[in-house]
């Protein structure tokens, strides 16, 4: 029987997918390191342990790849995982990736194109993802206890979008194996948002006044590091917001739109639907 195996499967995005394959009646599977807490159709999966590889693939034909997370060098883990699943007979991988390229890890950009090249190989790059305004972030936690933003990315806009966006276009594909497909797309919401636009959305809808902070990169990197991630990659994460204050990262499309056929949430949105993570 065929089913659809999804990495991640307890994350922001993984999870909301898991509801939409289920509800839409496909055999879904989740793979989790600790799959007593995952639900039924749980099975063990760790990135550090290549042993779990093949009996997670085992009677799937499709795969939901989320690489291993806090990671600028995610290919060494991801490419046994890319072989395993070739010779399962895997016939579609779509792979969550990111719009932003950090610095100092080619490696990702090296992933993409491996499975990219692999059958039925798809990567969606998404954008910043709005769940980031929500707890436990290191972004939601400031806002929470502080009522503020800090950000070394000024006025620079970002194309966030809402990962149950990501996951209702990961769906689309994973569902029907006769849905065409290119080999990557570009995840965004409606249209760029600065982070100083969306302290003033939250402030207006749930009356949580929200204030933004202008600090350095290096100052970003400590209070990413702060909040417990490896000090290479909240490096390179504080450094994306180099490129968003530049204008490099305001970057929209209408992928959600056609893969869905339904326009991605704005903030706005978004904001509404979880307004009482400021108001509490």
């Amino acid at each position: 029987m065929s089913a659809v195996l999804v990495t991640g499967g307890t994350g922001k995005t993984g999870k909301a997918l898991v509801q939409v394959l289920r509800t839409a009646g496909v055999r879904t599977r989740v793979a989790s390191r600790n799959p007593d807490a995952a639900g039924p159709e749980a099975i063990r999966f760790d990135w550090n342990d290549p042993t779990t590889y093949g009996p997670a693939l085992g009677g799937t034909d499709r795969v939901f790849l989320l690489p291993p997370v806090e990671s600028v060098d995610p290919l060494p883990l991801v490419e046994p995982f890319l072989r395993q699943a070739r010779r399962a007979g895997v016939r579609r991988l779509v792979m969550l990736g990111s719009a932003l390229v950090l610095p100092n890890a080619p490696s990702a950009v090296e992933m993409a194109a491996r499975v990219r090249a692999q059958p039925g190989g798809v990567v969606l790059r998404a954008s910043g993802f709005m769940q980031n305004f929500l707890r436990p972030h290191p972004l939601a936690e400031h806002i929470h206890r502080h009522g503020e933003i800090r950000t070394a990315a000024g006025d620079g806009k970002l194309g966030w979008v809402d990962a149950r966006d990501i996951a209702a276009s990961a769906a689309a594909l994973l569902a029907d194996l006769g849905v065409d497909a290119r080999s990557d797309y570009l995840i965004t919401g409606p249209h760029g948002m600065s982070y100083p636009q969306a302290a003033q959305i939250i402030t207006a809808q749930t009356g949580r006044q929200v204030r933004v902070e202008q600090i350095t990169e290096k100052e970003q990197a400590a209070a990413y590091h702060a909040s417990g991630m490896p000090t290479d990659f909240a490096a390179a994460l504080a450094a994306v917001e180099r490129g968003i204050k530049e204008g490099r990262e305001e970057q929209v499309s209408t992928a959600v739109l056609e893969l869905t056929g339904r326009p991605p949430r704005a903030f706005s949105e978004f904001v509404s639907d979880h307004a009482y993570e400021w108001t509490q």
